[in-house]
């Protein structure tokens, strides 16, 4: 249709279309989230990815709305009518969906609803969440301790170096005779774990895990992404280190970071922190002493697992720190294997111990899915049945502990050895029946998500119950269950777990309750106020490329200053875009990791 068409079209409603297109840019330009009754993924779409958006209504008798798209010269390509009003299971508010796949061409588009005054702006092109995945990987870059973060590399956000941990002290709770109370040690570099500014061995692991797994999975697709970081081979003329993707070559600042963190009789420190959390300031300005505290099981055998797989994943790199890194993981796990069952408690720790350690635990007190990464990785670097023996051990008491497929979070691993098993069962002799029934259960729990998804308003396997929203779920919930579906196309081939995957990061980008696109410095109403030190502390602000928490009704925060949720909000919508929510809001390495594993990976197939 021509503008001509669609005016006449538009006249029963009383719309002319110059008017209409002034209204829908300023709604565009000016509207706050909840303000925009339309909700669709900000970012872009590829060309053959389902495509939709939520609408907002008032009452579930609505009539469904006329829906026009008009590419950038104004003219319409695409005119439908949106679903029957559909009532969200989680707030009962009402809503109507909209579904353009057939719109298949690379452009800039408007979609329109003339009787709301309503407007959306997007994109279809290839590759639609490079920039994205890269901007998430460049995060860590800006996490980084011990470093100045410099020009060119920083891209507007410079800063000085802070926590230089060369004078590390070992805090009671981790002495030993080797080393007592008191001594320094030198642990420099890894990543700031999240708005703070403590390095966390458990969650680095984590961390770690599925970065190099997400690696393994894309490696065309990482091995030309230039992340223009110091160490960068892809895309710079002089490189520092050569042939090493960028992407392994900033994991590796972390690694290397991890490998200070073990004690010399194999344990792991489980984390080196202040006593207390930093204020508000700039990483350079922190004067508060340094500790290691406690060596714990959990953090012996996440850096296990993660030197493990490190040994595999840059042989083809580095063969001398594959070398170390293989005697590093070996001798933890068997201080492990003779130290089984030591747990951080950090409250009791301070009934014994001073100074007081109050930033966070990570605390976990069952360690079968830790044994079992381990024990998973070091089978698959070594092949010896020794650990092929732990890891079905475990998998026997993690089966009768659970009694389900439960998803990968820091405190549970034991799914990155599943799929670790999965992706490279012919490495493992003997392992046939165990992958069929592994199989069959990532696929048994996925479906029930899936089955849901037809009477979703969001059109997502994610966000239809109230037990969906906690701390981390955009991460832990939504990210993980895509980075699931990934995983199941692979296995299976079937289709419809691909497009599901792309609807769970439709649902981040933007096709959410809150409207927010949850990614700093992305889309038309990005999370833009992170509980993140170095974004409040710095002269440019919220540095791009980290993903906030999301909606949590729990609200540990609440009593917090500066901390006000609006009244009789759903827990879809109990989310707040404020510098002290760190309930809602703060970022975090274990959950920026996800955000790029799961665009990477659809971006690669795409």
């Amino acid at each position: 249709m021509t503008k001509n068409e669609v005016n006449r079209a538009l006249a029963a409603e009383n719309y002319k279309l110059p008017i209409v297109f002034l209204a829908v840019c300023s709604l565009v330009a000016c509207h706050r989230p909840k303000e925009q009754p339309i909700r669709m993924n900000q970012v872009g779409f590829a060309p053959l990815q389902e495509m939709t958006a939520t609408i907002d209504v008032d009452s579930l008798n609505a009539a469904p709305y006329e829906v026009f798209i008009l590419n950038a010269a104004g003219d319409t390509v695409w005119r439908g009518v949106a679903s029957a009003t559909m009532a969200n299971p989680v707030s009962g508010k009402t809503c109507q969906i909209v579904d353009f796949s057939a719109l298949d061409s690379v452009g800039e588009y408007t979609l329109i609803i003339p009787s709301l005054s309503a407007a959306a702006h997007f994109i279809i092109k290839d590759r639609p969440y490079k920039e994205l995945t890269r901007k998430a990987l460049r995060a860590f870059y800006y996490q980084r301790a011990s470093m100045d973060i410099v020009e060119p590399y920083a891209e507007g956000y410079a800063r000085k170096a802070g926590h230089p941990d060369d004078h590390v002290l070992v805090h009671a709770s981790a002495a030993t005779d080797e080393r007592p109370e008191g001594t320094v040690i030198s642990s420099p570099g890894g990543w700031y774990d999240a708005g703070d500014y403590n390095k966390y061995i458990v969650n680095s692991g984590y961390t770690m895990g599925v970065w190099l797994m997400a690696y393994e999975m894309n490696k065309a697709y990482f091995d030309t992404l230039n992340l223009n970081i110091p160490e960068s081979t892809t895309g710079n003329p002089s490189p520092v280190t050569p042939h090493v993707p960028d992407m392994l070559a900033e994991a590796m600042y972390n690694i290397r970071w991890m490998m200070t963190m073990q004690d010399l009789d194999g344990g792991v420190y489980h984390k080196l922190t202040t006593p207390n959390f930093e204020k508000f300031i700039r990483p350079d300005q922190c004067k508060q002493q340094r500790y290691v505290v406690l060596k714990t099981t959990a953090a012996t055998l996440d850096f296990a697992a993660t030197m493990a797989l490190a040994a595999r994943v840059y042989a083809p790199y580095d063969p001398d720190f594959c070398a170390q890194a293989k005697e590093a993981a070996e001798m933890a796990f068997a201080w492990a294997l003779e130290h089984p069952d030591i747990y951080y408690n950090q409250p009791a720790l301070n009934e014994q111990f001073t100074p007081a350690i109050n930033t966070g635990a990570y605390d976990d007190f069952d360690v079968h899915d830790e044994f079992y990464w381990a024990a998973i990785e070091l089978a698959l670097l070594t092949g010896e049945n020794a650990y092929k023996m732990v890891a079905t051990d475990h998998a026997k008491a993690i089966a009768e502990a659970n009694g389900q497929y439960t998803p990968a979070v820091w405190g549970n691993v034991a799914e990155l050895g599943y799929l670790e098993l999965l992706m490279h069962y012919d490495e493992i002799n003997n392992q046939q029946s165990t992958i069929k029934d592994l199989t069959t259960a990532l696929l048994d729990y996925l479906q029930p998500f899936l089955d849901k998804v037809e009477n979703s308003v969001f059109r997502s396997p994610y966000g239809n119950e109230e037990s969906d929203f906690f701390w981390g779920c955009n991460s832990e919930g939504c990210c993980w269950r895509g980075i699931e579906c990934l995983y199941a196309y692979r296995l299976t081939g079937e289709h419809k777990y691909l497009v599901n995957a792309e609807r769970c990061l439709n649902y981040i980008l933007g096709q959410n309750s809150t409207g927010y696109c949850f990614v700093t410095g992305f889309g038309s109403h990005p999370s833009s106020h992170p509980h993140h030190r170095l974004s409040y502390s710095h002269p440019k602000g919220t540095h791009p490329g980290f993903l906030a928490g999301g909606p949590n009704p729990a609200r540990q925060d609440a009593e917090t200053d500066g901390v006000k949720y609006p009244k009789n909000v759903t827990a879809d919508e109990s989310y707040l875009d404020k510098q002290p929510s760190y309930a809602t809001n703060e970022v975090t390495i274990n959950w920026n990791v996800t955000l790029f594993a799961l665009t990477a990976g659809i971006d690669a197939l795409e």
